[in-house]
C-alpha cells in the first residue's frame, strides 16, 4: 500500500536501539500458508544511551501471543510493528507469529520459490518473518530449528545436533539482515577445503535434482576465492561447514548470508552447453564476491543502511582484484570502467545522483545502486592509489583487528588509515559525501626544458548539492617521446586544489598519457588530436589508456557522422585494421577494442556537447560505421575467425574466453557482408553456449535469424536460463522500429513467466538495452514499459523500481520524446496503491 507520507529517513537522525541481545533462539514451523515463527530473543539495556523505547519491526505479520519473562503481553500494533513498555533490565521477548511464504510475491523475508522455502532479509525483509529490531546495528547469536519433512532443511552456522528437529547455531553475532533459512528437495554437489590453519570446512552447492552437474565451476570458484582470501588479505574462514543454494525466484544476484549464501540460479548453473564465457566470468565474481563478504559485511557489518558502501564498495573492490588476478588486469580494468560509465557516470548525471553514502533515503533498497557499488569500488582503490599497497595491507590488517565484530562506520574506515599511514584523509572523504562525477580539464605546455600539466577541476551540480569543495584525485600519468618509448613512467600525481599544475623536466615536448589504469572515476577533458589518439592507440603502454585512445576516435567519428552526416573517417577504419591484425595483443584485449560505444554513451557525449541526441540518427550512424568496419577489414576478420577457433573441449579459462570473444566479434562484422553462412554453419556446429549464441545473434542482428531462433527454442524449452537468454537477444537486437512490438509478442507466449525476475529482466530489461528501440519516436516502448512496471508493483515492489532507471535520462531528449516519458511517469505516480519504492524513484526521476 502506499504510505500516505513516506518518511525520510537521515542519517544525522541515527541513534543506538535502546536494548542490545545476547540470544535469539527462531523455531519454524514450515507450512505453505501457515508458517508459525516463534521467537525467544534475551534483550537486556544498552548503556551507550538512555532511550528505552521498545520498538520491534514487523510487516505482514499475524501475532498470535507475545510474552516477557514468561507473562502474556498485548504489544500495540501498526503496520510497521509494535512497541511495548519494557523493563529497564534484561528480559526475555517471545512471540509467536504466523506467515504466508507461498503468497510472498515481493520476495522479500520467507517466501516459497517452485516448492522451496528461501529467504532474502537485506535490507530489511526480517521483519516479514518475525517481530525485531531490523537494523544492521544489532548483532546476536541466532540458533535457528526447522520442522519439516522436507528432506534438506538449512540456516547460518553450524550444524547444532543431529536430532529432529534439525537445528543450526551460528557462533558468531550478526545483524537481522544476514539470517537465511532454506528448504526443499535438493541434492548437494560437495567439496572440502582446508585452511591455512589446517582446518577441514565442508562445501556444498545445494540445487534441484537434475542441475547438480552445473556446479563444478561454482565449487571451484569458492575454493579459488577461499584461498585467495588467506593469501592475500589473511582471511580464514571461521565456520565447519559453507553452504550455497540456487534459487530460481531472486531478485538480486546473490545474498551473503553468514555461512548460507543464496544465489540466483544463474549466478550458480553453467555447463559449456548452457552457460556462455560471460555466465562463467560472473559466476566467478559473484562467488567471490559473496564469499569475500564473510569478512567485509558479516564479520565486519554496517552500523546502519547509510553505511552500505562501506561494505559494499570493499567487496566490489575485493572481487575486482581476485578477478584481475585470475583473468587479467589489463582487461578486467577494461571491463569494469565501461560498466561503471554505463552505470554509474549515468545515475550521476541525472537525477538520480546521490553521494557513494547518502544523507537521507525514503526506501532503502533503491540505494542498491552502482554508485554504491562499483564508484564505492573505486574510492577504495583511489584510496589505495594514495598510501601504496603497503600502506593499504597495514590499514586492512588494523580494520580487521580493530573491528571485527563490530557494525561499522566511513569514519571507523577512514580512522585506521589515517592511523595506520599517518595521512590526513579529511579532504578524500568528500568522495563519500559529495555526488556528481568530477570533471578533470587539463592544459599542456613544454617550454625551456619543463614539460607542465595544468589540471582543473569542475564538481558539477547535483540534486540537493548546489555547491562542491574540491577533492582529491590521484591522476597516474605517463609520458612517451615521438617514437612510444617511454620517457616517464606511471607516476601518481595527488591533485587536491581546484586548480594545480606539475612540471616534469624532459629533453624534448612529450605525448601525455593521462589518468591511466583510469586511476579516478573523473571526465578527461582535454583537446586531442585525431592523429594523438591514433598515435596512443599504437603506442601507449598502458593497456587502459591503449583502450581509451580508441574509443575516443570512434566516439569522435560517431558523433561527427550524426551531427554532420559524414562517412565514416577512413583514418580510424585504418587504426582499427591495425590492431586487429596486431598479434601480439591479447584476444580479448582486441575484442574490447572491436566494440564500439553503446548507443547511449554517444547520447551523452552528444548532450555533453550542447547538442539534443537523436536515438534513431546515432543508431544509423553506429550501424554504419560497423558496415565500413566490416567492408575494410574483412580480409582480417576473416583471417581472425578461423585462427580463433578454440581447439579442444570446452574451457572457460581467460585465454580461450578471449579467443572466442574475438572470434564472435569477427563474426558479427562479417555476418554483415558474407550472406550469413559462417554464421549458420557455426550455429549448426557449436559445441558450446557461447558460440550458438553469438552465431545466433549475428543472424538475428542480420535479419536471417527466424529458423535458427526456432530451433533454439525448440532444443531448450526445458531450461528456464538458457531461455532467458533467447528472448533478452531478440528484444535487444530488434530494429528499433519493431522493438515494443517484439517485448510485446514475446509476453504473450505461454512461457513468459512475468513472476520471475530473470524472465521479467530478459524481455522489459532487453528493451531498455535497445537503446534506440526504447526510445523510438512513436513513444511505443514507453507506453509498453509503464504497463508493465504498473503491473508488477503490487507483486514485486523492489524489481520494479530498479527498472525505472529506464527513465533517467529523459531531460537529455527532445520535446516530443521528454513530453512521452513524463506522460508515462506521472501515469505510473498517479497508479493507486503504488508502493513506496515506486514512489520514491518516479519522484527524483520527475523532480531531480
Amino acid at each position: 500500500m502506499r504510505d500516505a507520507a513516506p518518511q525520510t529517513i537521515y542519517l544525522k537522525d541515527y541513534a543506538p536501539f535502546g536494548y542490545l541481545i545476547d540470544e535469539v533462539v527462531l523455531d519454524f514451523n514450515l507450512h505453505p500458508t501457515k508458517t508459525r515463527v516463534t521467537s525467544r530473543i534475551q534483550f537486556r539495556p544498552n548503556p551507550e544511551t538512555t532511550d528505552r523505547q521498545f520498538f520491534l519491526h514487523g510487516e505482514k505479520l499475524n501475532l498470535i501471543k507475545a510474552s516477557v519473562d514468561g507473562s502474556e503481553v498485548s504489544p500495540s500494533l501498526t503496520d510497521e510493528g509494535l512497541t511495548l513498555d519494557a523493563p529497564d533490565a534484561p528480559f526475555l521477548w517471545e512471540a509467536e507469529v504466523e506467515i504466508s511464504p507461498e503468497t510472498n510475491t515481493a520476495l522479500e523475508g520467507l517466501y516459497m520459490s517452485n516448492g522451496m522455502y528461501c529467504t532474502q532479509c537485506e535490507a530489511e525483509g526480517f521483519r516479514k518473518i518475525t517481530y525485531y529490531p531490523d537494523r544492521p546495528d544489532v548483532m546476536a547469536v541466532f540458533t535457528v530449528r526447522i520442522h519439516s519433512d522436507l528432506p534438506v532443511l538449512l540456516s547460518n552456522g553450524n550444524p547444532a545436533d543431529g536430532s529432529a528437529p534439525v537445528a543450526w547455531h551460528d557462533p558468531h553475532p550478526k545483524p537481522a539482515y544476514l539470517f537465511a533459512l532454506v528448504a526443499g528437495d535438493l541434492v548437494n554437489h560437495a567439496g572440502q577445503f582446508t585452511t591455512a590453519s589446517c582446518r577441514d570446512v565442508a562445501l556444498n552447492i545445494w540445487v534441484r535434482p537434475g542441475d547438480e552437474h552445473k556446479c563444478d565451476y561454482a565449487l571451484d570458484a569458492l575454493i579459488r576465492s577461499m584461498r585467495w582470501d588467506e593469501e592475500v588479505y589473511g582471511r580464514e574462514y571461521d565456520l565447519d561447514i559453507f553452504n550455497i543454494v540456487a534459487v530460481d525466484d531472486f531478485n538480486m544476484g546473490a545474498m551473503e548470508n553468514k555461512g548460507l549464501n543464496i544465489f540466483n540460479s544463474k549466478y550458480v548453473l553453467a555447463s559449456p552447453e548452457t552457460a556462455t564465457d560471460r555466465d562463467y566470468d560472473f559466476i566467478e565474481g559473484i562467488v567471490a564476491h559473496e564469499y569475500f563478504h564473510n569478512w567485509t559485511g558479516n564479520r565486519i557489518t554496517c552500523r546502519d543502511w547509510f553505511q552500505l558502501c562501506l561494505k559494499e564498495g570493499l567487496t566490489v573492490f575485493r572481487d575486482q582484484q581476485f578477478s584481475g588476478d585470475m583473468r587479467g588486469h589489463a582487461v578486467k580494468r577494461i571491463e569494469e570502467v565501461l560498466q561503471l560509465r554505463a552505470r554509474q557516470f549515468r545515475e550521476d548525471n541525472g537525477p538520480l545522483a546521490h553521494p557513494v553514502r547518502p544523507e537521507s533515503f525514503v526506501e532503502i533498497n533503491n540505494f542498491y545502486t552502482a554508485t554504491v557499488y562499483e564508484k564505492g569500488a573505486e574510492v577504495i582503490g583511489m584510496l589505495r592509489s594514495l598510501v601504496g599497497p603497503e600502506g593499504y595491507a597495514k590499514a586492512l590488517d588494523l580494520y580487521f583487528d580493530r573491528h571485527d565484530g563490530d557494525a561499522a562506520t566511513i569514519e571507523d574506515w577512514l580512522k585506521v588509515f589515517e592511523d595506520a599511514t599517518g595521512r590526513n584523509l579529511s579532504q578524500f572523504a568528500l568522495w563519500y559525501s559529495q555526488a556528481g562525477t568530477p570533471r578533470l580539464s587539463v592544459k599542456d605546455s613544454f617550454e625551456d626544458g619543463v614539460y607542465t600539466l595544468d589540471f582543473q577541476q569542475i564538481n558539477p551540480a547535483t540534486p540537493g548539492q548546489d555547491k562542491k569543495e574540491p577533492q582529491v584525485i590521484p591522476i597516474a600519468v605517463g609520458l612517451l617521446d615521438q617514437s612510444g618509448k617511454e620517457v616517464l613512467p606511471t607516476q601518481i600525481c595527488e591533485m587536491t586544489e581546484a586548480r594545480q599544475m606539475f612540471r616534469f623536466k624532459l629533453d624534448d615536448p612529450p605525448v601525455p598519457s593521462i589518468l591511466r589504469h583510469f586511476s579516478a572515476p573523473v571526465i578527461l577533458d582535454r583537446d586531442v588530436t585525431p592523429e594523438e589518439r591514433a598515435f596512443l592507440l599504437a603506442h601507449d603502454t598502458d593497456p587502459f589508456n591503449k583502450f581509451e585512445a580508441g574509443r575516443q576516435l570512434a566516439k569522435h567519428v560517431l558523433t561527427d557522422m550524426v551531427t554532420s552526416g559524414t562517412k565514416a573517417d577512413p583514418a580510424y577504419l585504418d587504426a582499427m585494421d591495425a590492431v586487429l591484425r596486431d598479434d601480439g595483443l591479447d584476444p580479448a584485449f582486441r575484442a574490447l577494442a572491436l566494440g564500439l560505444p553503446s548507443e547511449d554513451d554517444i547520447a551523452q557525449a552528444l548532450y555533453d556537447g550542447g547538442a539534443t541526441p537523436d536515438p534513431t540518427a546515432i543508431y544509423d550512424a553506429r550501424d554504419g560505421l560497423a558496415m565500413a568496419m566490416a567492408e575494410r577489414s574483412s580480409e582480417v576478420l576473416a583471417s581472425i575467425y578461423d585462427a580463433m577457433e578454440v581447439a579442444g573441449p570446452y574451457s572457460p579459462d581467460a585465454d580461450a574466453a578471449g579467443k572466442r570473444a574475438l572470434r564472435g566479434g569477427a563474426l558479427a562484422l562479417l555476418t554483415r557482408i558474407d550472406g550469413g553462412a559462417r554464421a549458420e554453419a557455426q550455429f549448426a556446429s557449436a559445441d558450446n553456449m557461447t558460440e550458438s549464441l553469438s552465431a545466433l545473434g549475428a543472424m538475428v542482428k542480420s535479419g536471417r535469424g527466424a529458423n535458427a531462433l526456432a530451433a533454439f527454442r525448440d532444443r531448450w524449452a526445458g531450461d528456464r536460463l538458457v531461455m532467458d537468454k533467447w528472448f533478452a537477444l531478440q528484444v535487444s537486437l530488434a530494429e528499433p522500429a519493431k522493438a515494443a512490438s517484439t517485448a510485446k509478442t514475446l509476453t504473450e507466449l505461454n512461457d513468459f513467466d512475468w513472476k520471475n525476475p530473470n524472465r521479467f529482466r530478459s524481455v522489459i530489461g532487453g528493451l531498455a538495452m535497445n537503446t534506440a528501440g526504447f526510445h523510438d519516436p512513436s513513444g511505443a516502448s514507453y507506453h509498453f514499459v509503464a504497463d508493465w512496471l504498473i503491473k508488477l508493483d503490487p507483486l514485486n515492489p523492489q524489481t520494479t523500481a530498479r527498472m525505472y532507471t529506464v527513465f533517467e535520462t529523459w531531460g537529455r531528449y527532445d520535446g516530443d520524446r521528454q513530453g512521452m516519458m513524463k506522460d508515462a511517469l506521472n501515469r505510473i505516480a498517479a497508479t493507486p496503491n503504488l508502493s513506496r519504492d515506486a514512489t520514491e524513484m518516479v519522484g527524483r526521476i520527475l523532480n531531480g
